[in-house]
């Protein structure tokens, strides 16, 4: 494992991996606040959000 820190700059692969991680964060976040079940700024109160949850919720007896 150690020869792998000889061919890549540890500090380089590093801010790389960060900077990657950072963006599929971000990336990941938006799809969810694109859709109207995960968006949590909207929330249920959206017209889509509130047919969804009348929906999802049991009839009661």
């Amino acid at each position: 494992m150690w020869r792998i820190w000889l061919i890549f700059d540890p500090r380089r692969a590093l801010v790389a991996l960060f900077a990657f991680l950072f963006v599929l964060a971000l990336v990941i976040h938006f799809i969810l606040l694109s859709t109207d079940t995960f968006n949590w700024l909207d929330g249920p109160n959206s017209a889509q959000g509130m047919a969804n949850a009348a929906a999802a919720a049991p009839a009661a007896p």
